[in-house]
């Protein structure tokens, strides 16, 4: 908690929160005293808050340094789960793995939406089930290369990744992607595989240094603009939907234009199966009868 809101003031320039910056600043964002004054605290404990010796900050020290810091409604509710797992964690349920394997529902399920491309995401990324549309979609794109396919690994490792996108697109989904890990550090950041990713990708610069900046974002609808090795430029739309108690969230790629429903008719319409022939006359109940 100390480190996340450190990293929030630490990228508030005073301009933000209408205060005039003066002399020269040895390190980036507020100092202490220009926070303390925002948010009606003392210097020394703001200070003993930002080097963890205060675990205990009450609901009203959290939500004057919220509006102080002028979070936005993803970083108050990620303060809110911090401040719950230092405090309260015995009365929140303890999360499942992360490697948990989706219900048979769940998996019908996907398959029942075909034509419509769709997967199922679990905490930290990992693919865990997709049906056919999906499969014939992400194949081309280099996704399913690695085994469980991961969306975070393959935005930061897969050279396709940067194929696919152009750089403001590449930079807005990184921005997405760590943004969701660090919000789901809370519940999952002890976790094995949680752990693994990263460390498997802080490496490269661009996770690192946005990992470093500690920004938060929730899992919400969206749009993209990729490029696809068999159909060209695709404009799609990411609908999220919760599965269950939210270990698991289906992804649905949904056509946001004309020309992109077009590639996906020509693409993915051979996957849902021919269309039985409609019964001739000879074959109706009356023409029997």
């Amino acid at each position: 908690m100390a480190a996340f809101l450190r990293s929030r003031w630490e990228g508030l320039k005073p301009e933000q929160v209408g205060l005039t910056s003066q002399g020269r600043r040895r390190t980036p964002g507020l100092r202490r005293g220009e926070l303390a004054m925002l948010a009606g605290l003392s210097v020394e404990y703001l200070e003993r808050l930002e080097q963890g010796r205060d675990t205990n900050p009450s609901g009203a020290v959290l939500a004057a340094l919220a509006d102080a810091l002028r979070l936005s409604r993803d970083e108050k509710q990620h303060l809110a789960r911090l401040a719950l797992r230092q405090h309260s964690a015995t009365l929140l349920p303890v999360p499942q793995p992360v490697g948990d394997d989706p219900r048979p529902s769940v998996r019908d399920l996907l398959d029942r939406l075909d034509p419509t491309p769709a997967c199922l995401l679990g905490p930290v990324y990992d693919v865990v089930a997709w049906n056919q549309s999906w499969e014939t979609l992400a194949t081309s794109l280099g996704v399913l290369d690695t085994d469980p396919p991961n969306l975070i690994r393959y935005h930061f490792l897969h050279p396709m990744a940067h194929r696919i996108f152009d750089e403001a697109s590449w930079a807005a989904t990184a921005d997405e992607a760590v943004g969701w890990l660090r919000a789901a550090e809370p519940d999952w950041g002890s976790d094995d595989a949680f752990r693994a990713l990263v460390e498997d990708v802080h490496e490269v610069p661009g996770f690192a240094s946005r990992w470093a900046a500690y920004a938060v974002a929730s899992r919400l609808p969206g749009g993209k603009r990729f490029w696809h090795p068999g159909a060209g430029h695709l404009n799609i739309r990411l609908e999220v939907l919760f599965v269950g108690e939210a270990n698991h969230w289906l992804q649905l790629w949904l056509p946001s234009d004309e020309e992109t429903a077009a590639a996906f008719d020509s693409l993915l319409r051979p996957q849902a199966g021919p269309v039985p022939d409609a019964p001739s006359a000879s074959r109706t109940p009356q023409a029997e009868a």
